[in-house]
């Protein structure tokens, strides 16, 4: 079924780049999130099979399968406004870019070999650059071979680690480099290949998670991309980095490096959220501070994941809602910016008075990136915490509490001002677009989703994560 839906994908992109029809490309694109949704419901009816020997159907791709299914559909149709005239070819190449992004991320969610989910990781880095390429000016071309070049840096690097993993396991008989027999064998191998082993892909998947150290890659992106395709980068392909990240973490959980790899990931948690912190400060473009919000949240989920017990559940609890809202308020100010002609904060301000409705989207997904009640993530922010003290951490404790301080200061000064304030610069005059209220539906249920989960968290989400984080030692 995995060949056929890529056969599909490949041959739907084939088409949106040979047909210069505007409608027939948006109908081709309705057709692929059709088999999007149909394959979905394939690998959920499947779960825990194995499709060709390199792909399995289980907790976590199914998760991440399902967030990415619904966040690219919505993706999709924010994208529409943006091309709306037949004359301008970049519609073919975004659409099968786009065809090609979704698939690529599909299939490594799903991929069971190290190698695979490598080989795929740098299918998105093409896919993507064509995307952040999207409105051909000097900044996007900037930051189009930037993002090429830090991401195959990153992938070199990851490669590197899949070298080393390799090499610890020669002589244990195990043939090929799976997920299962990697976590397998762990405890009889190598601790220092495997310290490298980790060290590397924690690096070079770092370019997707946008996680320190090579977290700059997706704030240049983020920044120039087009909102729908910047919602994408910020949840599917983060959640991609992560995961990438998390099932290496996984298989040498029973190896003697257990407690190493959590010590790394405090330390990258850590810095992200301070690195974070203080660009926030100073941001002065509304997209790039959405960008460093994503770094900060990827670093609350990296201390999670380090602390560990109850950190397991909490971070993957804040991947799901974070996934929710960054895309909620990447399509809401794409929306601002057809409204206001700028995404420059000092040129920007009165939204509400000029789009009601957008407004109030940016107002709630302000209240819930930043975890305030009654924000779902407060939930898993305060269970992170929570953490924080059952393991006795207090210094990161009272060092991650003071940069959430200033990450809410920060944030919040800054919309505010977008919402109520004059623009900062006397100068500024607005080209003053229009936005159908409809485009703010999708913000509106995705946001109802982060607020309700602040109350009730279904049970089908909890025995998902419980399945995903089962076999790891609790500390």
């Amino acid at each position: 079924m995995i060949a056929i839906y890529f056969i599909s994908a490949f041959l739907i992109a084939m088409a949106m780049l040979a047909v210069r029809h505007l409608q027939v490309n948006r109908w081709l694109m309705v057709l692929f999130m059709l088999i999007q949704w149909l394959f979905n419901g394939y690998v959920l009816m499947h779960q825990g099979e194995t499709d060709m020997g390199y792909f399995t159907y289980d907790a976590a791709g199914i998760l991440f399968l399902g967030l990415l299914t619904l966040i690219s559909t919505a993706a999709v149709i924010q994208g529409f406004p943006y091309f709306t005239d037949p004359l301008n070819k970049r519609f073919r190449y975004y659409h099968a870019a786009l065809t090609g992004l979704i698939a690529s991320i599909t299939g490594a969610y799903l991929a069971n070999e190290v190698t695979l989910v490598w080989i795929l990781v740098e299918a998105t880095t093409l896919t993507a650059s064509v995307l952040i390429y999207s409105e051909r000016t000097v900044h996007a071309l900037e930051a189009t071979w930037k993002y090429i070049f830090i991401c195959s840096t990153g992938i070199a690097l990851a490669y590197m680690g899949i070298l080393f993993a390799s090499l610890s396991m020669k002589g244990t008989g195990m043939h090929g480099l799976s997920f299962e027999g990697l976590a397998s064998v762990a405890s009889t191998l190598d601790p220092v290949y495997l310290k490298i082993a980790f060290i590397f892909v924690l690096t070079g998947y770092s370019t997707k998670m946008e996680l320190f150290p090579m977290h700059t890659v997706g704030i240049d992106a983020n920044s120039v991309a087009l909102p729908p395709v910047g919602a994408l980068i910020s949840t599917g392909l983060v959640n991609l980095g992560f995961l990438s990240i998390f099932r290496i973490y996984k298989a040498l959980s029973s190896s003697p490096i257990f407690g190493w790899m959590n010590k790394v990931l405090i330390l990258a948690g850590v810095l992200s959220v301070l690195v974070a912190a203080g660009y926030m400060l100073k941001a002065k473009h509304t997209k790039r501070m959405l960008a460093y919000s994503t770094l900060e949240n990827m670093g609350l989920v990296a201390i999670a994941i380090g602390i560990g017990g109850i950190g397991y559940y909490a971070a993957f609890l804040l991947l799901v809602l974070h996934a929710f809202t960054k895309s909620s308020l990447f399509f809401q100010v794409g929306q601002m910016g057809r409204v206001l002609g700028t995404y420059k904060l000092d040129d920007s301000g009165l939204y509400l008075k000029l789009f009601p409705t957008g407004a109030i989207a940016l107002l709630i997904g302000m209240l819930a990136i930043l975890g305030i009640p009654p924000s779902g993530l407060f939930v898993s922010e305060f269970l992170i915490l929570k953490a924080l003290i059952a393991a006795k951490s207090w210094y990161v404790l009272v060092l991650v509490l003071i940069l959430l301080c200033f990450v809410i200061y920060a944030m919040s000064t800054r919309v505010l001002h977008l919402l109520f304030s004059l623009p900062r610069d006397n100068a500024a005059t607005y080209t003053q677009g229009t936005v159908g209220r409809w485009e703010t539906i999708s913000q509106f249920l995705f946001l109802l989703v982060v607020v309700g989960a602040c109350f009730y968290q279904p049970p089908f989400l909890e025995d998902i994560i419980n399945q995903i984080i089962a076999g790891l030692p609790n500390l």
